[in-house]
């Protein structure tokens, strides 16, 4: 069984992360995953963890696929499945219209053919082949990279809906998903196929505090679950009624309401919270339900986060 962690964990300077990764394949850890939003980008964690451990899997959860130019995003695959030979899983994504074009200021072109055309130029591009022609999405004009990874790394699509999981059926090593309970995995799965490997952030606060733990579920979840990619996900999961009034609050513009508007069930359902041994025993529901690759994300909760992902160690 897999078991992954979230870095850099918040609030926590990258520098100050090199102990503990050096020992998490002992307490039990078999992955590292990077996140990619407004802090560090998705590979400096992960060329770091490459010096730092020789053991663990490293993989990028995600990289948006509009951000960085095809060629470049080959290149920063290709130099870290250099570092972590065997060892690097390329996860790559549609992000969102806020990200790439509210702060990048780059056009948003439909997700699915963008995610397709950038996944079929990566396969072509990492085994070494000199990429010359059009897609849909974009043209490429004689491209090939100057040294190719003796290993090309494995290439997993961050999925929320049929069209994209049945993408990384087709093309990809796998599917990573993100914010839904352990029950919404069989779902996910059923349209995956059993074939390819399913990864999945879990959001997890480690306390015994319910309502502050609940608190910090309204925010994230007022905060990302309004994001159209992301409301689509819950309707097709079934918690489009549940979340209506927190939508309509939030078009408002009233987010102190939107928050407040957030069913307790709902929160309970994404966010898992409890003492560490409960936290762990809800991650395996997850992997009971179909779920290989739990990438845990540990949310601040006053306490040392360090503290915190030692504690969420299978063996602990």
């Amino acid at each position: 069984m897999r078991w992954g962690l979230t870095v850099p964990l918040t609030g926590v300077p990258l520098r100050d992360h090199r102990q503990l990764i050096s020992e998490l394949p002992s307490l039990g850890y078999t992955d590292l995953w990077s996140a990619e939003v407004a802090g560090a980008d998705a590979f400096t964690p992960l060329v770091l963890a490459s010096e730092w451990d020789d053991q663990l899997r490293l993989g990028t959860a995600v990289v948006p696929v509009h951000t960085r130019g095809p060629a470049a995003l080959a290149m920063s695959a290709a130099a870290l499945a250099d570092l972590a030979q065997g060892r690097f899983v390329l996860g790559i994504g549609a992000s969102s219209e806020t990200i790439v074009t509210g702060w990048n200021g780059i056009a948003y072109d439909p997700p699915l053919a963008r995610t397709r055309d950038v996944l079929r130029f990566l396969r072509q591009a990492l085994a070494g082949e000199k990429v010359d022609g059009e897609f849909d999405s974009f043209t490429i004009k004689r491209f090939r990279l100057e040294k190719a990874p003796e290993i090309p790394p494995a290439i997993m699509v961050a999925a929320l809906r049929p069209q994209m999981l049945r993408l990384a059926a087709r093309e990809a090593d796998g599917a990573i998903t993100n914010w839904l309970s352990a029950a919404d995995v069989r779902q996910v799965r059923a349209e995956l196929g059993d074939e390819k490997e399913l990864a999945a952030r879990i959001f997890v606060c480690v306390t015994e505090d319910a309502e502050m733990a609940r608190n910090i579920g309204r925010f994230l979840i007022a905060t990302y679950l309004t994001v159209p990619g992301y409301a689509a996900f819950h309707d097709w999961l079934g918690r489009g009624e549940a979340m209506k009034e927190m939508r309509d609050a939030w078009a408002a513009g009233d987010k102190n309401a939107a928050m407040a508007a957030v069913p307790v069930s709902v929160i309970d359902d994404l966010i898992v919270h409890g003492t560490a041994a409960d936290c762990r025993a809800q991650i395996n529901a997850y992997v009971a339900n179909g779920l290989d690759t739990p990438i845990i994300a540990a949310l601040p909760t006053g306490t040392d986060l360090l503290d915190t992902a030692r504690a969420l160690a299978p063996l602990t």
